[in-house]
């Protein structure tokens, strides 16, 4: 004779092993501040000392949540927060629990269960990052034909969607975005009509700001239609519309021969297994004496793996390389790394002022978008700017030639350019009036 539990005592039961599970890793993860969860049969449990970080009170709307965070926690609470079964109380936001979970980052990756997820997402890592032709228009289709009205909302008035350039971290945000076009620029060394290929254009400011201030010829080319359309209709608004020209192309499949190549926040789409494709095609494209700037995300880390909410929600296809990567294509494809900056905090504070201003705007995007996509949003702000408060994420801009000797042996003229070149933003500024009137 066979004995059972009836099916309510074992609902019960997993329960009680899936909260005994999810404590057992709460409390070797969590160290510093504190984590208070009520459960849905009234339980509470506490988790951390209180000290050296926030205290963040969650409840569990259903018993699934405790299971699902002990498999998969860094997808799962971003989820169990879109769908409103992880509900914050007491005043808590998922900005603190993001940061109480940031402050104790190492403690999460040491856990058994944790780390052998980790080594199978390293081990599919390529597959991932798979961005072949036609692929790699989708992942970035999915992120960024967003309307660009939503994008407004909450960028600088340029809408650069990348790492700006402070001279000070409170400075505005139109300001420091000002400054990174400047510094790009002022790097690449420009003269009148050479002509640019920029990889990756987003919405044209940069574009933009090339062709008006310094006087070259822009090739801009991208793989989002809608960024594209905007792009078209910016340009023609700043009077520079016949000296840029916007193009729905993969990178690989770009043709000519440019004076400079500039690519900024596009390596990151790439994924490891495509960076000889990219540099290949970085030093395909340059002119004679030519050179290129590429402005990426990257890690002061080991090789690793993309979050799985970033992976799955934001970026598909996304991969923010560690330098020796990148050092490693540079060398097979036979390209000089003659200059390399990292930009340590300059994407916290960017980061940081976009999730201010947007948090300002957010009724507005509920309105637009949806509940679930702002609590998506709320999510991702939060995460990546505390992942370059407190991880190892930083931004790198490296110069690139064939040869030692095209860009310049030493860095004074950045300086000395940078200089010219706000001088040349108010004559390029009254220029571009004069053309549209």
């Amino acid at each position: 004779m066979h004995c059972r539990f009836p099916r309510a005592d074992s609902r019960f039961t997993l329960r009680l092993v899936s909260m005994r599970l999810l404590s057992h890793l709460l409390r070797r993860f969590i160290e510093k501040g504190r984590l208070v969860v009520r459960t849905p049969d009234g339980g509470t449990h506490a988790f951390g000392s209180g000290a050296d970080g926030p205290s963040v009170t969650v409840r569990f709307t259903d018993e699934k949540v405790a299971r699902e965070l002990f498999l998969n926690p860094e997808l799962k609470a971003a989820e169990a927060y879109m769908d409103g079964r992880l509900v914050f109380e007491d005043g808590g936001t998922v900005f603190d629990l993001l940061l109480l979970f940031s402050v104790n980052r190492r403690g999460l990756a040491a856990h058994p269960v944790q780390a052998a997820l980790r080594k199978v997402w390293r081990a599919l890592r390529r597959r991932q990052q798979s961005n072949r032709i036609g692929q790699a228009a989708d992942n970035v289709k999915s992120h960024y034909d967003h309307p660009a009205a939503f994008y407004r909302l909450w960028l600088d008035e340029s809408m650069s969607y990348s790492c700006a350039y402070f001279d000070d971290p409170d400075e505005p945000l139109e300001v420091a975005q000002r400054n990174k076009m400047r510094h790009v620029a002022a790097k690449l060394q420009l003269s009148p009509g050479q002509h640019v290929a920029e990889i990756g254009s987003g919405w044209g400011g940069l574009a933009i700001y090339l062709a008006t201030t310094c006087g070259v010829k822009v090739t801009a080319i991208n793989v989002s239609p809608d960024q594209l359309a905007e792009s078209r209709r910016r340009a023609e608004a700043a009077g520079v519309a016949d000296r840029i020209e916007f193009l729905e192309v993969d990178y690989r499949e770009l043709k000519g021969k440019y004076d400079r190549v500039v690519s900024i926040g596009m390596m990151e789409h790439v994924g490891v297994q495509h960076f000889d494709d990219y540099f290949g095609t970085l030093r395909g494209l340059l002119k004679p004496g030519g050179f290129a700037l590429v402005h990426a995300i990257g890690r002061m880390s080991p090789p690793g793996t993309t979050a799985p909410f970033i992976r799955k929600y934001i970026f598909p296809g996304g991969y923010v390389p560690a330098l020796s990567e990148v050092t490693a294509a540079t060398e097979r494809t036979g390209l000089w790394v003659a200059d390399c900056e990292v930009l340590r905090l300059h994407y916290y504070w960017t980061i940081r002022a976009w999730r201010q201003r947007y948090e300002a705007r957010r009724d507005e995007v509920v309105v637009m978008m949806g509940e679930r996509f702002a609590r998506m949003w709320d999510f991702y702000l939060a995460a990546v700017e505390l992942g370059f408060l407190h991880g190892s994420n930083m931004v790198f801009q490296l110069l690139l030639s064939e040869r030692r000797d095209d860009v310049p042996v030493r860095r004074d003229y950045m300086v000395d350019t940078e200089r010219a070149l706000a001088d040349a933003e108010g004559a390029g500024a009254a220029e571009g009036a004069a053309r549209r009137a």
